[in-house]
């Protein structure tokens, strides 16, 4: 029997944005769901869309700044339509708690692209990690670090587009914990199956003008830590939009008391596994044996081996398990409003230790 093909309307990513296509290309990869209609310019009216698309559409795409997540998904909530929301999910963490709660009681279907979670290597080092390939996990370290704001001129128009991240009234209280860092939040406790309990942050601010964080160093506290005995699990995170020469520096390492794992997503079709007393072993995507080792991965890999595949691939298995999800409004793989909650509660964890002289917070 056909699936049931879906229809969906996109709110922003309009002429110059980068996510807009994005997310059209990673729809359309897969042939799911057609793009009906859209608002794409501010110039457009986004409520006349939603009342016009009501009962007509499957779902709905956010693909606007950060300052209007909220009030555009919660529109679509209430209008009983599904909602694919961009990160973060929303300003403030009361408005993230408040949308989980209206899609729960609404029974909508509400996704987050944390992009890298799409990634087969990822779900790989996932599953590695809940077999208990590496033992105990003890550590964490999380890299993501970007030079972009080294290389910026707001007088040139490519530039202006991203002026809005420095912005607290558009981008909110943070800027690069809340645009890069939820990625990583997310990366730690999807791989581990661990939730950041308690965060110390030291936030800083090193581009010229910028009114906002662009660089962070984190470190976490995992858990549930039943069971066992001296330390709970840690976990470090650098997150930067000034390391300078970087581009999208995604690097993931799990240190266990068996074995270790590293993912970089700027090589993202290999994952490393190291041991103390055996050769470190390489995994490829599309290999023969990742089926068995990885029933995630397996699905999520698309292309032969050797080909390169990447974002925009990891993007659509994202959409894939959302638009599963509209379907049969049973449990898939992608991140949800839970994630979306789990990420802010980071997010304003981070800015209440950095103000408080870098202290330890609850998350």
């Amino acid at each position: 029997m056909q699936e049931k093909r879906l229809k969906y309307a996109m709110v922003g990513g309009g002429k110059g944005s980068f996510i807009g296509p994005i997310h059209r290309m990673a729809v359309r990869m897969d042939d799911l769901a057609d793009l009906v209609d859209g608002c794409y310019s501010h110039s457009d009216d986004w409520r006349a869309l939603i009342d016009r698309v009501r009962g007509k559409v499957d779902f709905v795409s956010v693909c606007t700044p950060n300052d209007s997540h909220y009030e555009i998904a919660k529109a679509a909530l209430e209008a009983d339509l599904d909602v694919m929301c961009e990160k973060p999910l929303s300003m403030t963490l009361a408005e993230a708690e408040e949308l989980d709660a209206l899609a729960r009681s609404r029974g909508r279907v509400l996704g987050i692209p944390f992009t890298y979670s799409g990634y087969p290597m990822v779900k790989l080092a996932r599953d590695l990690v809940a077999k208990g390939e590496l033992g105990r996990v003890d550590k964490v370290v999380l890299e993501y670090l970007q030079g972009s704001f080294r290389k910026i001129d707001f007088t040139k128009p490519l530039d202006r587009r991203n002026a809005w991240k420095m912005d607290p009234e558009r981008s909110g209280r943070s800027c690069v914990v809340a645009d890069i860092g939820v990625h990583g939040f997310h990366l730690v406790e999807y791989v581990t199956g661990l939730e950041i309990e308690e965060l110390l942050a030291d936030l800083s601010s090193y581009a010229p003008g910028n009114r906002l964080d662009d660089d962070a160093s984190i470190l976490m506290r995992l858990g549930p830590a039943q069971g066992r005995e001296g330390s709970v699990p840690k976990a470090a995170m650098s997150v930067s939009k000034v390391a300078t020469g970087e581009e999208n520096g995604v690097r993931l390492r799990v240190y266990g008391d068996k074995a270790s794992l590293f993912w970089n997503q700027e090589s993202p079709n290999y994952l490393s596994v190291k041991s103390p007393f055996e050769p470190e072993r390489i995994y490829k995507r599309r290999a023969p044996y990742m089926a068995e080792a990885s029933d995630g991965a397996s699905r999520a890999s698309r292309i032969p081996a050797g080909h390169h595949e990447g974002f925009i691939e990891a993007f659509a298995n994202i959409y894939d398990e959302f638009c599963a999800a509209v379907r049969d409004r049973g449990a898939h793989d992608f991140p949800g409003a839970r994630e979306g909650v789990r990420t802010m509660r980071c997010v304003e964890a981070a800015l209440a230790s950095s103000a408080s002289g870098c202290t330890w917070r609850r998350v």
